[in-house]
This record gives C-alpha cells, sequence and structure tokens, in this order.
C-alpha cells in the first residue's frame, strides 16, 4: 500500500463528493432565482468537483497497476464521472444551466453509493487481467453517462410539460427534445460498442461471445429499450412526453443493471 497515493485519492474523492453536493446546492438556487452568479457559481463547482474526482481515479489507477473499474466503488465513482463529463459538455454546448438542477444530485447520490462501497484494492481474477478491460469498461462509462444526461433532461422536460412556469430557465419543448435524441443516440452508440466489445472479450476469457449472464441480459434489455426509442424517434416520428418518459424507463434500466444486478443477482459480472 501506498499511503501517499491512498491519502491523495481519498482526500480529492472526498472533496469531490461535497463540491458536488454544493454545485447540486446552487443549481437549485439559480433554479428558482435566476440569479445569474449561482449558475456560473454551480457550473464552476461542477467542474472542480469532476477534476477532484479525476485526481482521485488516476490516484486509485497509479496505486493499484491497472485501470480502477472492476468493483462496486471503482466502477460507481467512473459511473458519477461519466455523466459529469457528458453534462459538462452539454450544458457547454447548448448553454441549458438549469439541466444541473436535474443532473447534479443524480451524480452526487452515484458517487455517495460509491463512498459506502470497501475501496481496498484486489488483484484481478484472471478473466480480468485483459486490455480488453478498458475498451469495454470505457465504453459503458461514456454511454451510461450519456443517458444520464438524457434523463436529467427528459425530467427538465416533464416538469416544464406538468408544471409550466414552475422553474425558469428551462428551454422550450423542442430544443429539450431535441436534447434528448442526441443524448440517447450518442448512449447508444457507446452502449453497442461496449456490448460488442464486452462478447469480444468474454470469447476470449470463457470461450463464448454470450452466455446470458444476468448482466448480460439486462445490458441487452436497456439496449432493446433505447434501440425501441430510436426507431420509434426516426420511423414513427416520437417526440415530445413520450420520448421523455422511454428516456427516464431506460436509464432506470441503466440503474438496474449496475445496482440491481450487482446487488440482487450473483453473475460472472458481479461487482465486489
Amino acid at each position: 500500500m501506498d499511503p501517499v497515493l491512498t491519502k491523495v485519492e481519498n482526500i480529492a474523492f472526498m472533496a469531490a463528493l461535497i463540491a458536488y453536493l454544493l454545485s447540486a446546492a446552487l443549481y437549485f438556487v439559480y433554479a428558482v432565482s435566476k440569479r445569474l452568479w449561482a449558475s456560473k457559481a454551480a457550473y464552476a463547482v461542477m467542474l472542480a468537483a469532476f477534476v477532484l474526482q479525476t485526481v482521485s481515479i488516476a490516484a486509485r489507477g497509479i496505486h493499484a497497476g491497472r485501470l480502477p473499474l472492476t468493483n462496486q466503488y471503482e466502477f460507481a465513482s467512473a459511473f458519477a464521472w461519466g455523466i459529469a463529463l457528458c453534462f459538462l459538455i452539454f450544458v457547454r454546448k447548448y448553454r441549458f444551466d438549469v439541466l444541473g438542477t436535474f443532473i447534479a444530485p443524480v451524480i452526487f447520490l452515484i458517487i455517495g453509493y460509491a463512498s459506502m462501497q470497501s475501496r481496498e484494492i484486489h488483484e484481478l481474477m484472471p478473466a480480468l487481467q485483459s486490455s480488453w478491460l478498458g475498451f469495454h469498461v470505457s465504453m459503458a462509462i461514456v454511454g451510461y453517462g450519456a443517458f444520464g444526461v438524457a434523463f436529467g433532461v427528459a425530467l427538465a422536460y416533464l416538469v416544464r410539460d406538468t408544471f409550466p412556469g414552475s422553474l425558469k430557465g428551462i428551454p422550450e419543448e423542442k430544443t429539450l427534445d431535441l436534447i434528448i435524441y442526441r443524448a440517447v443516440a450518442l448512449g447508444f452508440l457507446f452502449l453497442t460498442l461496449c456490448m460488442i466489445t464486452g462478447a469480444i472479450w468474454a470469447k476470449r476469457a470463457w470461450g463464448s461471445y454470450w452466455s446470458w449472464d444476468p448482466k448480460e441480459t439486462w445490458s441487452l434489455i436497456t439496449w432493446l429499450i433505447y434501440a425501441i426509442f430510436l426507431h420509434l424517434r426516426l420511423r414513427k416520428g416520437m417526440t415530445g412526453r413520450k420520448a421523455a418518459v422511454f428516456a427516464v424507463i431506460g436509464f432506470l434500466c441503466v440503474i438496474f443493471t449496475y445496482v440491481g444486478v450487482n446487488t440482487l443477482i450473483a453473475g460472472l459480472h458481479s461487482y465486489k
């Protein structure tokens, strides 16, 4: 154990956790008051939290001598990091500051979940000692992050549609619908790559491309939900409230695929 790297990891992680909570609070202040300073402060704190979490993940990776993506704590932290990354990109591109009101709490809850998991570093089992680990899990992180953004925008859409004028700064419904579609399309691309690289890795590790492991099965269910979303969007012109509800359901499946399957159902992909 390297005490210096462990200390850096822990301090940066806890600082990021607090910063994400502060960012969520500031975004809420902005949503109800429309004070520009709150929006700028919230974004700056979110960016600082992202940098701190990046330092924490990097310190753990150096300490472990591998990519820190193999247990509950590591993947939950990376999951939150991926959502924060996609959020920072989307909010910058679309100038949709109030999105943080819906996304920041999600990031905080996921990293909060990570904080309750064991941080012990264990030697990887032989099946995980593969260069495919980085490709496979990285695709999942970006895909889940994009789906998280789609979820947040969908919530914003539903709030605007159900309670008009309840929150300030929410864009018009057409803009929200477009962001949901683009976030889902991005997430779907990376989830597809995640499943392809996972199948190749499984073939090399266990001799079969697909074994109907619980994580594989729920990943397929999640993929199908988003595939139906894109089909209905492109072929049937599905937009508006129905699309927002679809995006919410899809992300709930993402959460169950990670937390629910790992907690309730034993399998080859269960994180410890």
